[in-house]
C-alpha cells in the first residue's frame, strides 16, 4: 500500500492549457445564447430552467464549459455557477430576430473574432488576402502570445469561427478573407430569417474602376468567365486561384478578372484599358471563347507581355498555336492535383520571360507585320 501510494505520489499531473481563447467554436457556443433567446424571450433566465429545457444535464461537464465559453465570447453574462444567465448586449443582438442581417452579422463578427485578441490580430494581417498556409498562420498566431500547446487548436476554431461568421469567403476559386465592410455590403438591410453562417445568398467581388487600379502591378486574366455555378465559370475560378494567381505572387502582381471590373462581361472601354495597360495579361484559351481571342488580338497588337494557357483537351487554333501555351490536364482530380506545382512554375517561366522582354516572343501580328506600333 506504501509503495502504491508513493507511486500515485509521484505521477505527474497533467499540465492544464492556457488558451487566450474560448475552448470551443463560435457556433457551438452560440446555442446557449440562441436558448435564451427563444425560451425567455431574450430576457434573463434561471440556469436550471435553461438547461431542463435543453434536456442537459446542469452541472455536467459538458454544460460548464458550455457557460464558460459563452461568457468568453461575450454572449451571455453569469458563470456556471450562477443562479442566473444572461444575453449581453451584443448576444442579444447576435441571436435577435429582429435585428437586421448587417446588424446581426456585425455583432457576431465583433464577438467571434473581433473581441477574441489573437483571432483579430490574424485577422487584421491577412485581411483582403488569400488563405495562407497553415504554417503561416500558426507562425502568426504564435506571434499573437498563443502558446504552441495551444496553437493548434487556436489555428482550427480561428478559421471555423471566420467561415462561420463570412469573413472567410470562397472568392474566384480561393478562400479569402474579407472585409467586415464588403461582407454588410453584400447583405441586405431588412430583418430576414436567422442565418448563423452570415453568409449573403450569392456572394460578390469588389468593384475595381480602371482610374484606380495601379497597373504596373496589375495582371489582367482574360477568360471564359460564364454565369454563376456554370461549367465555364466554374473552371475560370479554378485556374485562378490555383493556378494563375499562386504563380505570379512571386512578381508582386494582382490578379484582376473582368468580374472585378466596372460593367463586366462585355468589351468596354474598362476591359481595353486593362488590355493595354496592365503589366502582363494572362489568356486562358480554354473552351476557344471568342472574347478571349478578341482580347488577346488587342493586346498582340499592343506586342506587350502575354502568356497563353488552356485546358489540355482542347485544340489551339493555327493563327495563335505557335505561342507557347501552357497546356493543362484537366481530363480528372487524379490528373490534375499532382501536377499543380509543375503547371503553377510553367505559368510562372513563360510570365517572367515575357515580362523581361516582351519581344521576346513573337505572335501572329509582330511576324506578319514587325513595323506595327500601337501608341498608347
Amino acid at each position: 500500500m506504501a509503495k502504491r501510494a508513493a507511486s500515485a505520489e509521484k505521477k505527474p499531473r497533467r499540465k492544464r492549457t492556457v488558451r487566450p481563447f474560448p475552448a470551443c467554436s463560435f457556433k457551438d457556443a452560440l446555442e446557449l445564447a440562441e436558448a435564451i433567446q427563444e425560451h425567455s424571450g431574450g430576457q434573463p433566465i434561471r440556469r436550471l430552467t435553461l438547461f431542463d429545457t435543453l434536456g442537459k444535464a446542469p452541472d455536467s461537464g459538458a454544460s460548464r464549459q458550455l457557460i464558460t465559453n459563452s461568457s468568453k465570447y461575450g454572449l451571455t453574462t453569469g458563470s456556471y455557477s450562477s443562479d442566473m444567465l444572461e444575453l449581453t448586449p451584443d448576444g442579444a443582438t447576435a441571436t435577435s430576430d429582429e435585428a437586421t442581417p448587417r446588424e446581426k452579422t456585425r455583432a457576431r463578427v465583433k464577438l467571434a473574432i473581433q473581441s477574441i485578441e489573437p483571432f483579430n490580430s490574424v485577422y487584421e494581417k491577412f485581411v483582403n488576402n488569400k488563405l495562407p498556409s497553415r504554417a503561416v498562420l500558426i507562425d502568426a498566431m504564435k506571434d499573437a502570445d498563443v502558446s504552441d500547446a495551444a496553437v493548434e487548436e487556436a489555428v482550427d476554431t480561428f478559421l471555423v469561427n471566420a467561415q462561420t461568421v463570412g469573413v472567410l469567403q470562397t472568392l474566384s476559386g480561393a478562400e479569402r478573407f474579407v472585409t467586415v465592410d464588403h461582407l454588410l455590403d453584400t447583405l441586405p438591410a431588412a430583418p430576414a430569417d436567422n442565418n448563423i453562417d452570415g453568409k449573403p445568398a450569392t456572394q460578390s467581388r469588389s468593384l475595381i474602376t480602371a482610374n484606380a487600379a495601379d497597373f504596373a502591378t496589375t495582371c489582367f486574366y482574360v477568360t471564359p468567365i460564364g454565369s454563376d455555378d456554370s461549367e465555364h465559370r466554374k473552371h475560370s475560378d479554378l485556374f485562378l486561384g490555383s493556378l494563375v494567381e499562386p504563380a505570379l505572387e512571386q512578381f508582386g502582381l494582382k490578379v484582376v478578372r473582368a468580374d472585378a471590373i466596372e460593367k463586366p462581361g462585355l468589351i468596354t472601354k474598362q476591359v481595353i484599358e486593362y488590355l493595354l495597360r496592365s503589366r502582363l495579361v494572362v489568356a486562358d484559351l480554354s473552351f476557344h471563347n471568342p472574347n478571349v481571342f478578341y482580347e488577346l488580338a488587342i493586346r498582340h497588337a499592343a506586342r506587350l507581355p502575354t502568356v497563353q494557357i488552356t485546358r489540355k483537351q482542347d485544340h489551339i487554333p493555327f493563327d495563335v498555336n505557335q505561342n507557347r501555351t501552357v497546356q493543362i490536364d484537366c481530363t480528372d482530380i487524379y490528373s490534375l492535383v499532382p501536377q499543380l506545382e509543375t503547371y503553377r512554375s510553367q505559368i510562372a517561366n513563360q510570365a517572367r520571360r515575357a515580362l523581361e522582354d516582351a519581344d521576346a516572343s513573337d505572335n501572329p501580328i509582330t511576324l506578319f507585320w514587325p513595323s506595327l506600333q500601337v501608341t498608347l
